[in-house]
């Protein structure tokens, strides 16, 4: 990672703290290409949590929106998974 998403992450658990009572309901959104291969990594990351996850696909059939809501711990768990998730090629963490 670089400095700078270090420096966003740091940034992100801060605001969690800030704005968040834990452990709480968190919805993590991604959009990725369509790729079964793809939305198999992202919901692997979230699958033996419990999580409710749901998946759309784009009107062009291009992208699928990926929507995970699970129950988290603290803001350091948040920040784990996007990090997971940002090493998957193309994925756009929303």
């Amino acid at each position: 990672m670089t400095k700078k998403e270090d420096d966003f992450y740091e940034k992100l658990k801060i605001s969690l703290n800030e704005t968040t009572e834990f452990p709480a309901d968190y919805m993590f959104k991604f959009i990725i290409p369509n790729k079964e291969d793809l939305k198999k990594q992202v919901t692997a990351n979230f699958d033996f949590e419990g999580a409710v996850i749901n998946t759309t696909l784009s009107k062009t059939g291009k992208y699928i929106s990926v929507t995970v809501l699970t129950r988290v711990d603290n803001a350091s768990v948040v920040v784990k998974k996007y990090r997971e998730a940002a090493v998957i090629k193309g994925i756009i963490s929303l």
